[in-house]
């Protein structure tokens, strides 16, 4: 069942569908690999969320269960206890129902996870189980995190909704940390009705419903693959078609500019958080090991350069949002990559990740093949509006 459908259920429909979603699970992942650990935690609170099942990625502590970071190095690792987002979600009635597979350390090196929608396809990274435990139907959401593009871009290769919050509005206490600058939490949900639902539900504040303009980044930025670039034109056509005034916006060279000094960034700030660890393991840690070694030659003026320019944009993107609330590129260059050997290419969402904005993917119409996501982003602070948005445009997709 979808998030709706479980709030709308009483509560004895939820607790039969919370024993049909482990079936499920047990069922599906002998070939998905989407989970590191399923072991329900009992429920410890009651509201809107009562016995509904979710999943939290294994970079998030959880008391009684793994957080081993996707790494070998942690295998068995238990946490001491559960991070503000997962005590939030169960003070609210959710079910935390075990961990899900990550990239080690939340950076590039791939879990065994594959995507539902074709298992010799990736499903993304690095909040890989998450997207793909809700794509298969596991669990109605889960809990993924972002630094580049590891909520938003597993989103769009499983065909699933993921909302990257606005930068700092959910505490990341009790989450590995990976760049302070940059990491956000994020969610898993199938539709972005789905999506707005759990927001109203964690009691965030919802903002009048209206209709406003939208941006469409013109030219698209570079890296978009022949499919992406077809169908997101498509989908803009559609939308115009159907009433949507939909307006280009040339940021495009601003947004090149913010994926390099993202990366300047992360790798920057990666590199010292992990560097204690790296003096401890060394090449074990393979991804994470480069990640040091390459961050720490970093010059800190280098560093400072990167800051500033994103600050910079941050004063510019902040203009843009006055004229174009909303601002449309695609979630993700293409269909999820054939493999299991790189979780994708986070371009797309790198510039949104440094500006701090609230941004979420949903599926695009497509047909036969791959999913493709469509990225709405809008100003921080600006959540709900970028939600309601996001829902009205499913709407139009839906109705195509």
């Amino acid at each position: 069942m979808r998030l709706q459908q479980w709030l709308q259920a009483d509560r004895g429909t939820r607790k039969r569908a919370l024993e049909m979603s482990l079936q499920r699970i047990r069922q599906l992942d002998k070939s998905i690999y989407a989970w590191v650990q399923v072991h329900p935690q009992p429920q410890s609170g009651d509201g809107p969320l009562s016995g509904i099942p979710f999943g939290a990625k294994d970079i998030i502590e959880t008391q009684n269960l793994v957080t081993e970071y996707g790494s070998p190095i942690y295998k068995g690792r238990r946490g001491t206890g559960d991070a503000a987002i997962v005590r939030q979600l169960r003070n609210l009635g959710a079910v935390l129902v075990g961990k899900t597979q990550t990239a080690a350390f939340a950076h590039t090196s791939p879990p065994p996870t594959r995507n539902p929608r074709n298992l010799a396809h990736t499903p993304g990274g690095s909040s890989s189980g998450s997207a793909a435990a809700v794509a298969a139907g596991m669990i109605p959401f889960a809990l993924g995190t972002q630094t580049g593009g590891s909520v938003l871009r597993p989103a769009s290769y499983c065909g699933v909704t993921g909302f990257k919050p606005t930068y700092g509005l959910f505490s990341l206490e009790g989450v590995l940390p990976y760049s302070h600058s940059l990491d956000t939490l994020g969610f898993f949900t199938h539709t972005p009705r789905d999506m707005l639902l759990l927001w109203e539900a964690l009691g965030q504040r919802r903002t009048r419903e209206e209709e406003v303009a939208i941006g469409v980044v013109e030219p698209i930025p570079a890296g978009a693959e022949p499919p992406m670039a077809a169908a997101f034109q498509n989908a803009i056509s559609l939308l115009r078609g159907r009433g949507v005034e939909v307006k280009p916006v040339n940021i495009t060279a601003m947004l090149d500019k913010l994926i390099q000094e993202s990366r300047v960034v992360s790798t920057y700030e990666g590199a010292r958080f992990h560097e204690q660890r790296y003096r401890e393991y060394g090449r074990r840690l393979q991804d994470i090991a480069k990640l040091v070694e390459e961050g720490l030659q970093i010059p800190d003026q280098r560093y400072q350069e990167a800051i500033a320019f994103i600050a910079e944009s941050k004063e510019r993107i902040a203009e843009i949002y006055t004229t174009a609330p909303v601002i449309l590129v695609p979630a993700a260059t293409g269909p999820a990559p054939k493999g299991l050997t790189s979780t994708g290419d986070s371009r797309m969402n790198r510039a949104w990740t440094a500006l701090g904005t609230p941004a979420i993917a949903l599926p695009m119409p497509v047909h036969n093949e791959l999913p493709l996501g469509l990225q709405l982003t809008g100003a921080p602070g600006q959540d709900s509006r970028v939600l309601h948005t996001a829902v009205r445009i499913a709407a139009r997709f839906d109705s195509n």
